[in-house]
């Protein structure tokens, strides 16, 4: 099957299951172009895989693992977004413009958010599981 490029995409037939399909097509090339082009997803990709049986063993409930889980998701979607609005600003000019770095500085600013909340997280839940097993 041949891949349909951007200018061959009709967007007003994009309804109903068609536009299932579509954003699946979209959404798995997107992923496979972060982890091809962007070395920060990739090392939180891996952080998340490590993060799995850590989480499981720090964890006693689906809902801990669950939050362990979606602040980890979180950074990936906003470097997701941080690597969109880089590809954006450099689409429109690599000549350096001062709006320019400050958007993705706006970015990488975010991108560095998430990590803390979820180291805030990850801290919170391992002195929770410490505490427990300690006997505190």
């Amino acid at each position: 099957m041949e891949e349909k490029t951007d200018s061959d995409f009709d967007k007003a037939s994009n309804t109903g299951f068609r536009h299932l399909i579509n954003a699946t097509i979209f959404s798995y090339r997107g992923l496979k172009a972060a982890i091809r082009n962007e070395s920060a997803f990739r090392q939180e990709l891996v952080l998340l895989v490590i993060s799995v049986p850590l989480g499981l063993t720090i964890t006693d409930t689906p809902l801990a693992f669950a939050l362990l889980m979606a602040v980890n998701l979180l950074v990936l979607v906003v470097e997701l977004l941080n690597s969109a609005l880089e590809a954006a600003i450099d689409r429109i000019s690599l000549e350096h413009h001062p709006l320019s770095g400050l958007s993705k500085d706006y970015g990488s600013a975010a991108v560095m958010v998430a990590l803390l909340l979820a180291a805030i997280v990850w801290i919170a839940m391992l002195m929770n599981y410490l505490s427990i097993n300690s006997g505190m």
